[in-house]
C-alpha cells in the first residue's frame, strides 16, 4: 500500500471509530476523524467493547515476567456487526526514584518522602546517603478541572492524583513498612489532542502538615464531584503502649517518636485539585476509624461503601447528610445473614442489615482527639479474659479482646474505636481483607474484592463460616432503596447493600501443589483480588492481583454481560498491580490507568523457580527494586485492525 493511500485508510479507520470508547493511539494523526463522527454521519455505532485473553508470561521469555507486559487487544463492536480491533501497551510517566520537573524550572523526587516541615527524608543506611522514595505507588485518580492553565502544556490539561503507599525497604535492607508518612502527588499531563497521549510536564507534593501526615494510603477513587478520595489503612491500635510502627512512622515525620497521636490516622483523607495544578487535602474523621481501602461513593454523592483491609473486618457504609460533603453523617455496620444454600460453599452468598453506629461531624470527632482523649477514656480492652461478666468478648484482629465501653462515650467509640464497637454492636467482623469497591450503576450492582479468603471468615469468629478458598473472590452485592436499620428507622439512600455473593468468574482457585513455574494458585483465574474499577461505558469490571499465590500479578478484565474474563496486563514477578482506575472519556479518549509496587518482593517457595532467572531483570529494570513504574494501558496504531 502507498504511503499515502495507507495514510488515508487510517484516516477512515479512526473516523469510523468515532463515538467508541478509544485508548489513546500513539499516531500523529489529527483528532477530526476520530471525534466528530458519532455513529450520525452514516458510520456504525458503537455497541460494545471486549479484551483478548493474553497469554501468561513464562521463563520462556524472561524480560517479559521481570517487566510491565500486555499482548491484549481490545475489540471494539459496532451495530452493523463490524469490529475495530486496538493492541495494547503500556505507557509510564516515571519510574519512583526519577528526577521529574517541578512545574517552577527545576525537578523533584518522583515518589519522594519529606517530613512535617517539607524536609527531604534521608536514608542513612546504605555507604552514601539518599532522600527515601517509594517503590509502592498505590490509588490514582485521572480528572479535568475547570480553568485549567499550567505552563508547559501545549495540548489539553489533565491532572493525575497518585499517592504512595509505603516503601518497602531501606539501602541495608530492613523493613520501612508503614515507618514513612505516605506522600500523594499532583501530575499535571499534557493531553495530546491528536492522539490521547499523556505527558507528564508537572509534578506537585501535595502539603500533608496541616493533616499531621498520612498514614499508608492504599487504594483511592475519583469522588463524584472530582476530588480524589484517598486512605489510610490498617490503623494504629491506640491500646498498644509500645507501637514500633507507629514510633518509627512519628520519628520521621515529627522528629519525635512520640509526638504522632494514633487517633490522627485510619480517617478518610480527600485532595482537591486547583486549576495550576497544586492541590490541597483534608481528612475526615467522620467516616469511622477502619483499615480503610478504596472507597465508593454511590451516585446520590452520600453513600460511601468503604473497604476494610483487616482479620476480623466488617462490612462498613457511611450516609452524608448532604451530597457532595463528607463532613458529617451516619455510620452504618453490617449484620450478616449466612444463606443455608449457596452456589459456591468456599465463598457463600449472605444477606446484609445495617446497625447505626452513630452520627457525626469531621470536626466533632477531631476536637475529640486534639482535646487529647486517651484510649481508657472510652472503653476498657483487657487482652485476657478477666473473668468479668461486665465485659462482652469479641475478635479484634484475629485476637480475643474483652471490652467494656465507659458509660457516655459511645460516640467516641463509634468513630475512634470503630471496630471494638462496631462489635459490641453486633456487627458481624468475620471478613479476611475486604479491599477495592466500585459500582455498576446501571444493574444496582457494587463488587468487592475479598483477597483471601481464610482466616476470620472460615473460623466462624465473625458469626459466618464459609469453606473458603486463600485465592480470594470478587463478590457482586445488590443495592436498594427503601431499607431500615436493625432499629427499624429508615436508612436515607437508594444505594444500600442488601446481600452479596460471589460470580462463579470471579472465585479464585487454590492450587493442590505449585505448578511448573511456582504458581500456588491456577494462573488462568483471578487470585487474590485487590483493586476493582468498573467502566459503565465498557460493561467491564477491572480487576488488579495483589496475590502471594501467583508468580506474576495480574490485570484482568470482566465483561458483566458476557461473563468473558480476559487477562490483561501482567506486572513484573513479585510486584502488585495497583493505582487502577479507569476513566470513560477525557476529551474523547478512555484511559486505564495501572501501576505497580515492590518489584521483585521475593517469596518463599512461591517465587523459588523463577528468582535465579529474574532477580538481576528486575533489579535491573527497576533501580535495583528501589523503583516502580506510575502510568497507563494506551494502544499502538499499528494494532488498528479493521473487520468486516
Amino acid at each position: 500500500m502507498q504511503p499515502s493511500v495507507e495514510l488515508a485508510s487510517r484516516r477512515r479507520v479512526l473516523k469510523l471509530l468515532g463515538g467508541a470508547p478509544m485508548l489513546p493511539l500513539a499516531s500523529s494523526l489529527s483528532a477530526a476523524g476520530l471525534l466528530t463522527a458519532c455513529g450520525g454521519d452514516g458510520g456504525p455505532a458503537f455497541a460494545s467493547a471486549s479484551f483478548s485473553n493474553m497469554s501468561a508470561p513464562s521463563l520462556a521469555n524472561p524480560a517479559a515476567m521481570a517487566t510491565t507486559t500486555t499482548s491484549s487487544v481490545m475489540t471494539l463492536k459496532f451495530d452493523d456487526g463490524s469490529t475495530r480491533d486496538v493492541a495494547l501497551a503500556y505507557r509510564p510517566f516515571f519510574t519512583t526514584g526519577d528526577m521529574v520537573p517541578s512545574g517552577a524550572g527545576g525537578t523533584v523526587l518522583a515518589g519522594g518522602y519529606v517530613d512535617i516541615n517539607g524536609n527531604p527524608i534521608m536514608d542513612t543506611s546504605g555507604a552514601t546517603a539518599r532522600q527515601f522514595f517509594s517503590d509502592c505507588p498505590d490509588g490514582s485518580s485521572l480528572l479535568t478541572v475547570d480553568g485549567a492553565k499550567v505552563s508547559g502544556v501545549k495540548g489539553n490539561t489533565v491532572f493525575a492524583v497518585v499517592q504512595f503507599e509505603y516503601t518497602t525497604r531501606d539501602l541495608a535492607g530492613d523493613s520501612m513498612y508503614g515507618m514513612l508518612p505516605s506522600p500523594i502527588a499532583i501530575l499535571t499531563l499534557d493531553q495530546d489532542p491528536g492522539t490521547g497521549n499523556l505527558t507528564l510536564v508537572k509534578y506537585f507534593n501535595v502539603n500533608t502538615s496541616a493533616i499531621k501526615g498520612l498514614w499508608i494510603t492504599c487504594g483511592a477513587s475519583l469522588s463524584p464531584w472530582n476530588t480524589h478520595l484517598s486512605s489510610e489503612e490498617y490503623e494504629p491500635d491506640a491500646f498498644v503502649a509500645s507501637n514500633a510502627q507507629l514510633r518509627g512512622f512519628s520519628k520521621n515525620l515529627f522528629g519525635d517518636e512520640n509526638t504522632a497521636n494514633p487517633y490522627d490516622y485510619g480517617h478518610l483523607p480527600e485532595v482537591t485539585v486547583n486549576p495550576d495544578g497544586t492541590g490541597s487535602i483534608k481528612k475526615h474523621y467522620g467516616t469511622g476509624r477502619i483499615s480503610k481501602e478504596l472507597v465508593q461513593i454511590m451516585p446520590d454523592q452520600r453513600t460511601m461503601i468503604m473497604g476494610d483491609d483487616a482479620t476480623n473486618g466488617g462490612a462498613f457504609m457511611f450516609v452524608a447528610d448532604k451530597a457532595a460533603d463528607l463532613s458529617a453523617g451516619t455510620l452504618y455496620v453490617g449484620k450478616i445473614t449466612q444463606r443455608a444454600s449457596a452456589n459456591d460453599a468456599r465463598t457463600g452468598a449472605m444477606d446484609i442489615q445495617w446497625i447505626k453506629l452513630g452520627h457525626a461531624t469531621s470536626a466533632e470527632i477531631k476536637a475529640l482527639v486534639d482535646g487529647g482523649i486517651k484510649p481508657t477514656d472510652i472503653m476498657d480492652v483487657q487482652t485476657k479474659d478477666p473473668s468479668d461478666a461486665a465485659y462482652t468478648k469479641i475478635v479484634f484482629g484475629g485476637k480475643s479482646n474483652w471490652v467494656k465501653l465507659v458509660p457516655g462515650q459511645e460516640k467516641a467509640a463509634a468513630f475512634l474505636e470503630t471496630h471494638r464497637y462496631a462489635a459490641l454492636a453486633g456487627g458481624n467482623l468475620g471478613f479476611t481483607k475486604w479491599e477495592g469497591t466500585t459500582l455498576n450503576a446501571k444493574d444496582k450492582v457494587a463488587y468487592i474484592a475479598m483477597s483471601y479468603i481464610y482466616k476470620s471468615m472460615t473460623d466462624g469468629s465473625g458469626g459466618f463460616t464459609v469453606g473458603g478458598v486463600k485465592a480470594g473472590a470478587v463478590y457482586a452485592l445488590n443495592l436498594k432503596g427503601g431499607q431500615k436499620d436493625t432499629a427499624g428507622a429508615a436508612i436515607n439512600s437508594d444505594w444500600v447493600p442488601v446481600d452479596m455473593a460471589a460470580p462463579t468468574a470471579l472465585i479464585g482457585s487454590d492450587l493442590a501443589s505449585a505448578d511448573a513455574l511456582g504458581n500456588l494458585a491456577d494462573a488462568n483465574r483471578v487470585a487474590n483480588p485487590d483493586n476493582l474499577k468498573f467502566s459503565e461505558r465498557l460493561r467491564t469490571l477491572f480487576i488488579g492481583e495483589d496475590s502471594g499465590m501467583h508468580v506474576n500479578n495480574f490485570l484482568w478484565a470482566y465483561n458483566v454481560d458476557t461473563q468473558q474474563l480476559s487477562r490483561i496486563l501482567s506486572t513484573p514477578a513479585g510486584a502488585e498491580s495497583t493505582g487502577l482506575h479507569a476513566v470513560t472519556d477525557i476529551n474523547g479518549w478512555t484511559y486505564v490507568m495501572s501501576n505497580f509496587q515492590h518489584a521483585g518482593d521475593w517469596e518463599s517457595p512461591l517465587h523459588d523457580i523463577v528468582k535465579p532467572v529474574l532477580d538481576p531483570l528486575v533489579r535491573a529494570n527497576y533501580k535495583d527494586r528501589y523503583g516502580a513504574s506510575v502510568g497507563y494501558l494506551t494502544g499502538t496504531p499499528e494494532g488498528i485492525q479493521l473487520k468486516a
